[in-house]
Parts: structure tokens; C-alpha cells; sequence
């Protein structure tokens, strides 16, 4: 037996998963591996353009929340199966506190620790220090042992100084995170530290906190678990308000995934003749689009929703294995994320063949209709629920005349009525940026009962939907589904389109995709 190997029954099984890779463990391989490397770079990087606005943002945390350490991790890397891992994503809130964006960085966090007031970093409260696992030297084993972390396996990655350098952001190994978040933690009232954490981010994190406040606590059986989690959530809370508004470097972010998202869907309608003949030509079209997404940005900013036919009345339809039929529409729900993690959210429902028939034009331009219905109140001052609000009372009056609502259109926009939502269930803004579905967390009276304000982003997207299996409405309307989405910016003079770049009205959607054909 190799010696240098345990027995089979004695290997622990969380280190099993390594047996494939066949590691020699010989002192003179680790002693050859460990010389002759060059000498890794010194230079360091200029500071990232995001860096004075991710400041900022830091500063707006820090004064909502005085005299307490915020910890705000980044998350670790996940398990796609056995010992391979999904791409890492940090959690949005680090990402938009530190601008980190593609794959940093595993197991990070953010401790914003509490100053005396004004003492902090740019004059705020807080001084910020990023803990995460720096670049290994060449001559350690991690270099070409660690699969998840070491040079070898996965390329360079930071040391503390570059991304100092980069953000503008005091940096510690990961080694020190411990000490720095479990110290002085207590009750407030008798002078220990309070503390508030992003939950859920990192269990690891999250079960730190939680002991170091049930071991300092005076008397832990008296801890009021809920009364911490509220804590917390503030915390997750104001994160999620804070990207409400946009600034101008997240503006720009949004424009770049825009673009990219366009250049994506001129490829879905070169795919069509193809997917046309496919057994499965709704992969044809999300392949086509995922190729521009990798090609372009960082990755998909959601699965992509590729819903011909009938596929396209179900609303969060991303299986996409049925075909593509001519004569039919497709429906295309597809954004890219740019490599800042700032998404778009677009959708375009285009006639397979590049036509629309008569039945098809009737339905696209009544959700047209209703789409700048919303446009037209979506201005500062406005209400968010407006903008559904205007696009529903036209999809009910249009429903209405074509004799498909058991009411008129004024009793089904009642509270009491809501029949149309039949044909239109989902809500027809949402907030746009780092999520597909931004801002989640923020209060009610901020979100859907919010006041429309400069420099928010959001989508509109009204649509109908017809099933097959719809007995209440005439044949010809089966199996005809219709979103047009497209992303807004709201300025001081109004909205702006940021993907008008893409035909919205069904002439220029069948020029466009004539003018691309062949």
C-alpha cells in the first residue's frame, strides 16, 4: 500500500472528492513546485472609476446607522455538483458598498466599523476595511493545491494592496475577520458593541454573529431572537433603498448591458430560420442570446424566457424546449449582465416568419398602447403605481371591445372586479440594476407606493395572454402571448428609453427584422 495514502476507510469523506486529481505529496515535488516562478507583478492598478461613487454609498450606510459595525459579506462560493462550483456572484448589497463586480471575490466581507462621529472615512462614521482571501505567493501550497482558491487552479488573484489601490478601500486577510467582527459584540446598554448583519448571505457570517452575541450577552436565555433579526434587517433594508437611485456611474453600467442586450436580440432574430427547423428551436434562440451575453458581459442577468406559441402565455417559461413554428410568435424575456453585475431586463415578441399576422397585430398593439400609457405618467412626482395603473386601465378598455371581459372595463378596474388580470396577472414595472428584480427589500411606502424620483431605473412591461386551454375567450385569441418590455430612466424632463435602440411598434419590428435577414 502507498504509505503516503490513508486506508480508504480512514480518508475523511468531505476530502474524497479530491481523489481524482491524483496530488503527489512527496516533499521534493512541493519543494520543485515551490521554486523557479517568476516573480509575480508589484504594479499596482489605478483607482476603478466606481470607487469615489461606491464611497459614497458607504457614507449614506454609515449615517443611518451610527456607533454600530456593519458587516456586509459577499457570500461563498456554491455548489453545483459534487466538487464543481457555479460562478461566483457576490450578494449585491457588497457589491454596490465596495463596486467589485464579475467574480469577486468568495467569502469577502465588509466590515464598516464605527468611528466617533464625522472621524470616519470621507468624514462620515464609519471606517471600512474589505476582508477577504488574498493572492497566495507561488512558493506556498495553496498556489497548486487549493482548486478553489490557488493561482494554479483558477488564474491570479488579488493581493491586498491592489485592490487598495483599486477601491480606495482599506483591505485585511481573511484570517483577521474573526477578531474583527466578534469584538466588544454586546449589549449596547452596558457599553458593548452593537452590530448589524446582512443574514443569509454566508452561513459561516452569520453563525459568527450569532455566537459572539449569545456569548457576550448578560443573560443569553434572555436573547430576543426576533428583536436581532429586525436589527438585521434594517440593515438588508436600507441596502436595498439605497439603490433606488441610480448615479451616474451606475447610469452608465445600465447603458452597457442595454447595448449589449440589443446586439443580443439582433442575434435571436438571425437564429430564427434556424430554430425554425430545430426539434428545439427555442434552445437555438436562448443559445443565441447567451453566446452575445458571455461574448459581451459577465453572463445572463436571468435565465432567458425563449416562449413560442403557446409557451409564451406562461409567464416564467425558461425551460425552452419546444419549437418554433412558423406563423407563431416568439417571446423574448433575455438581459444581459454587464462585468459591473448591472443588469438589463428586455423583451420583444417578434412573428417567426417576420410578420405579423392580423390577430397578432391586434393584440402587440394594444400592449403597445398600454406600454405608452405608462410612459406618458412614469415623471417625477408621479406615484410607481401609476404606471400600472395607466397601462391596466387600456388593456381593460381594449379587452372590453373586443368583448372578452364578463364586466365593463370600469367595474374590472374596480378593487372588487380585477377580471382583466386574467389575461394580465403580473405587475408592469419593476426596479432595474445590480438585480433583475432591484431594490426587493425596500419598504412599501418607498417601492410600489413611492414617489417616481430622478435617476430611478425600471422596466415597463404590460402584456397579454391568451392559453389554449382558455374556454373564455374566442379560438382565434388561443395561444397568443405578448410582452413588450423596455427599461426607463426617469429624468428631471421625464423618461428616457434607454433601449429604444430596439423597434418597438410592429412596422419597425417587421422592418428590422427583414433588414436583418439572410
Amino acid at each position: 500500500m502507498n504509505q503516503t495514502q490513508p486506508a480508504s476507510n480512514d480518508q475523511p469523506i468531505e476530502d474524497r472528492v479530491n481523489n481524482r486529481s491524483q496530488r503527489p505529496t512527496s516533499e521534493a515535488f512541493k519543494t520543485f513546485m515551490a521554486s523557479s516562478w517568476a516573480p509575480s507583478s508589484t504594479e499596482l492598478p489605478a483607482r476603478a472609476a466606481v470607487a469615489d461613487h461606491a464611497a459614497l454609498r458607504r457614507r449614506a450606510v454609515s449615517e443611518q446607522f451610527t456607533g454600530e459595525r456593519l458587516v456586509i459579506p459577499a457570500g461563498p462560493l456554491k455548489v453545483r455538483s459534487n466538487d464543481t462550483d457555479y460562478r461566483f456572484r457576490p450578494h449585491s448589497g457588497f457589491a454596490h458598498l465596495t463596486g467589485l463586480g464579475l467574480d469577486h471575490e468568495p467569502d469577502a466581507v465588509l466590515v464598516l466599523e464605527p468611528t466617533a462621529a464625522g472621524a470616519g472615512d470621507d468624514g462620515g462614521n464609519h471606517h471600512a476595511t474589505l476582508y477577504f482571501r488574498p493572492l497566495a505567493g507561488r512558493n506556498t501550497e495553496q498556489f497548486y493545491s487549493d482548486a478553489r482558491s490557488g493561482e494554479f487552479w483558477i488564474g491570479a488573484r488579488p493581493t491586498l494592496a491592489e485592490f487598495k489601490a483599486q477601491l480606495g478601500l482599506d483591505t485585511a486577510d481573511i484570517t483577521e475577520l474573526e477578531l474583527a467582527i466578534t469584538k466588544d459584540v454586546g449589549d449596547p446598554k452596558i457599553g458593548g458593541m452593537s452590530i448589524r448583519l446582512v443574514r443569509k448571505a454566508d452561513e459561516n457570517v452569520d453563525a459568527l454573529v450569532d455566537t459572539a452575541r449569545f456569548n457576550t450577552a448578560q443573560n443569553p436565555e434572555e436573547l430576543d431572537l426576533s428583536e436581532l433579526d429586525a436589527l438585521d434587517d434594517k440593515l438588508t433594508e436600507a441596502l436595498s433603498e439605497l439603490r433606488l437611485l441610480k448615479d451616474a456611474w451606475e447610469i452608465e453600467q445600465m447603458k452597457v448591458a442595454i447595448a449589449a442586450t440589443a446586439a443580443g436580440f439582433e442575434q435571436v432574430v438571425k437564429s430564427l430560420p434556424r430554430a425554425a427547423a430545430h426539434h428545439r428551436g427555442e434552445r437555438v434562440v436562448e443559445g443565441a442570446f447567451f453566446a452575445r451575453a458571455r461574448e459581451e458581459g459577465n453572463e445572463l442577468g436571468y435565465d432567458t424566457i425563449a416562449a413560442a406559441g403557446n409557451n409564451a402565455t406562461i409567464l416564467h417559461w425558461t425551460r425552452n424546449n419546444g419549437t418554433v413554428v412558423e406563423g407563431e410568435m416568439i417571446l423574448v424575456d433575455a438581459g444581459v449582465e454587464a462585468d459591473s453585475l448591472y443588469t438589463a431586463d428586455i423583451t420583444r415578441t417578434l412573428p417567426v416568419n417576420g410578420t405579423y399576422s392580423e390577430i397578432q397585430r391586434k393584440v402587440y398593439q394594444a400592449v403597445l398602447d398600454a406600454a405608452d400609457a405608462a410612459f406618458a405618467v412614469a415623471v417625477p412626482g408621479r406615484k410607481f403605481r401609476d404606471v400600472h395603473t395607466a397601462a391596466m386601465e387600456v388593456l381593460a378598455d381594449r379587452l372590453q371591445a373586443w368583448g372578452l371581459l364578463p364586466v365593463s372595463a370600469e367595474v374590472a378596474l374596480s378593487a372588487e372586479g380585477q377580471q382583466h388580470r386574467r389575461w394580465m396577472p403580473h405587475g408592469t414595472s419593476h426596479h432595474l440594476g445590480l438585480d433583475v428584480h432591484d431594490c426587493a427589500q425596500a419598504k412599501r411606502e418607498l417601492y410600489v407606493d413611492g414617489i417616481i424620483t430622478e435617476g430611478m431605473v425600471f422596466t415597463i412591461e404590460p402584456g397579454l395572454y391568451f392559453k389554449n386551454e382558455d374556454l373564455a375567450i374566442p379560438a382565434e385569441y388561443r395561444g397568443i402571448g405578448v410582452r413588450i418590455e423596455d427599461d426607463v430612466l426617469i429624468t428631471a424632463d421625464g423618461p428616457v428609453n434607454l433601449s429604444a435602440a430596439l423597434p418597438r411598434t410592429p412596422e419597425a419590428v417587421e422592418a428590422w427584422m427583414a433588414s436583418l435577414a439572410g
